[in-house]
């Protein structure tokens, strides 16, 4: 086509087809792409990602490895960012805590009610005395990988940790609890606490606390050590639970009681960054049970069981001779 046809050709359907007076380009015989781009620079990222380059997979390539050399698998392998396989399956383990109390300390019988004067404490002085042996030689070890420790002074700090992790389950403070107690003890402080409401209120302290029982212990290796130390406390407490619809299942708030409790604190030695925490409550065998909490129940309605209602004929009642009779009369 000449360049006179192809004038004639745009002469004739620039009216109908094309709007010349506002593209300059196609009169003058150009032909232009034009793109708008968007004005609001905040939808660039959200525009850019509409159009994601999928990479296909390459049929031709030999996925056979044996037929591939060192170097090509090793190639492939970094392409695609895999690291190389092994022969074994290795998982990191983390134990932050044991799983029991060992060598538990045995409580003497009557502890918090026999004084030193009386026949019975004075024995049971004279058998702490031949038990510390080893609680000396835990110590001792204790030390070695923290030289600030003092049979001294950790009952103070063993009270604080036991306030401070009460107070987190009162207000149900489970990153703090977690501060404060091991994964032993989580699970059994918060038992069926999950719907109820805690009231606790430490008062004062019958007996300053000390300290009656330490061991060391080795898991998995000889450098991996754990330490428990156990602490009796002699407290005056206050605790109240209420159950979901409010109601007191145990305890009350006005009432204080005596509390004595042996808590053990475990500590990882070998981590830098361990922490004490609340292991377990020894309970012995001579101590009075407790009085168990009242479960309570939603009542359950009644069921009335409704009768269904037969449609009866009234049929005529017939005289008979009595009652003609009784009629005459």
């Amino acid at each position: 086509m000449s360049l006179s046809q192809w004038t004639g050709l745009r002469t004739l359907l620039t009216p109908s087809l094309l709007n010349v007076r506002n593209v300059p380009a196609v009169s003058a015989g150009i032909q232009v792409r034009h793109i708008a781009k968007h004005w609001l620079p905040q939808f660039k990222k959200l525009r850019r990602l509409k159009v994601q380059k999928v990479k296909l997979p390459n049929f031709r390539e030999d996925q056979d490895a044996s037929k591939l050399s060192p170097d090509q698998i090793r190639a492939r392998m970094k392409e695609q960012g895999m690291l190389p396989p092994r022969s074994w399956m290795e998982r990191p383990v983390f134990v932050s805590a044991t799983s029991s109390v060992f060598e538990a300390y045995v409580p003497p019988e009557g502890d918090g009610k026999l004084s030193a004067l009386t026949l019975g404490g004075a024995k049971q002085s004279m058998e702490l005395l031949s038990k510390k042996s080893k609680s000396m030689m835990a110590v001792r070890k204790i030390k070695s990988f923290e030289e600030d420790f003092s049979t001294k002074y950790f009952p103070e700090e063993a009270q604080e940790i036991y306030l401070k992790a009460h107070k987190a389950l009162a207000e149900k403070d489970d990153d703090t609890l977690h501060q404060c107690v091991t994964e032993l003890c989580y699970p059994l402080m918060t038992d069926d606490l999950r719907s109820c409401t805690v009231r606790w209120q430490f008062l004062k302290s019958l007996e300053p606390p000390r300290v009656v029982h330490a061991r060391c212990t080795e898991v998995i290796n000889k450098e991996n050590i754990f330490s428990q130390v156990t602490v009796r406390f002699h407290t005056q407490q206050t605790l109240a639970v209420y159950d979901r619809f409010g109601r007191l299942i145990y305890g009350n708030e006005v009432v204080a009681k005596d509390v004595l409790e042996y808590v053990v604190f475990e500590k990882h030695l070998a981590n830098v960054y361990g922490l004490w925490r609340i292991h377990e409550k020894i309970i012995p065998d001579w101590m009075p049970e407790r009085e168990a909490g009242k479960k309570t129940y939603i009542k359950q309605k009644p069921v009335v069981e409704v009768e269904p209602v037969t449609e009866s004929v009234v049929q005529p009642v017939t005289p008979t001779e009595g009652s003609a009779s009784a009629a005459v009369a």
